[in-house]
């Protein structure tokens, strides 16, 4: 098997192909946590190996729940726009969850780890959301609605939009803390949230696909070709938002004229309902 490279041309370790694997891996950290909290040890090998996959399934678990307590936040969030406002700036989300490989593989770049505890400290990306929008003035809404919920903790922000990476990549990027309830405690965890526009979210995708594909060596041209792209998605964001604007200081000056349109919902989808068709079916004086 070919060896993978990082964006950096650094080789990445080798893959982790099973859960069992992993756990094998973080074996004498389960030892030392059974130790510390007085828990026996299994007997034997194999039911052993089973209480160390019981823990990491605990461990995921918690991310699992804090990516849902996030996902209920932005999809309140959404429901409010849809109900209450002319305009939803959110367009769809995306989460995930990392595989335990690329736990270890992040772990491994990063100078390993010892304990679950630790994974925990040195890797705050396990859980993460996207969240893509229509223009770049809705990543900063979005943000700030986010920010101010008291029980989501900001550890982190990374604004890439106006401090573009090297390559053209434009996101902004928080680190948050979400309390997760068990039936036993609470715990905070972490969640990375990514805000981005269409535009900037199909030149992600597009940037991937490339350096997944070349590995070790992207050709100088390619890249030159994507800061490019980088650089004309980010004018077509501005162009359309800028459109929108127009067209909303066009809307509200036909409402102050009295011209407000009137629209009718059906399954979420709005449809205006023409002048001439009100006047057709208004009741006759």
């Amino acid at each position: 098997m070919e060896p993978e490279f990082d964006k950096d041309g650094r080789p990445l370790p080798e893959p982790i192909h099973h859960l069992t694997d992993f756990s094998e891996k973080l074996h004498t950290e389960y030892v030392e946590y059974v130790q510390k909290d007085g828990i026996p040890m299994a007997d034997n090998p194999i039911e052993q190996m089973r209480m160390i996959q019981k823990e990491l399934k605990r461990f995921m678990m918690k991310y699992k729940f804090a990516l849902q307590e996030v996902e209920t936040k932005i999809k309140i969030l959404q429901e409010e726009f849809q109900m209450l406002h002319d305009y939803n700036p959110i367009e769809h989300t995306k989460s995930r969850l990392k595989s335990p490989e690329s736990i270890l593989k992040k772990l491994m770049r990063k100078g390993g780890a010892s304990s679950l505890e630790e994974i925990k400290e040195t890797i705050r990306d396990i859980a993460g959301i996207r969240i893509t929008c229509s223009f770049i003035s809705d990543i900063y809404r979005i943000s700030a609605m986010l920010q101010n919920q008291n029980d989501l903790k900001t550890l982190s922000v990374k604004d890439y939009i106006k401090n573009p990476k090297p390559n053209g990549y434009k996101s902004l990027h928080m680190i948050v803390e979400v309390p997760v309830f068990m039936s036993d405690h609470e715990e905070s965890i972490c969640v990375e949230i990514q805000i981005r526009t269409i535009a900037m979210d199909f030149w992600a995708s597009l940037e991937h696909k490339i350096f997944y594909k070349y590995y070790e060596t992207v050709p100088q041209r390619l890249i030159d070709d994507l800061k490019k792209a980088a650089d004309t998605a980010y004018e077509l964001d501005t162009t359309m938002e800028q459109l929108h604007h127009e067209m909303e200081d066009i809307k509200r000056a036909n409402q102050s004229d009295g011209k407000e349109d009137f629209q009718l919902l059906i399954d979420n989808q709005p449809f205006r309902i023409p002048e001439n068709l009100l006047n057709i079916i208004s009741p006759k004086s």
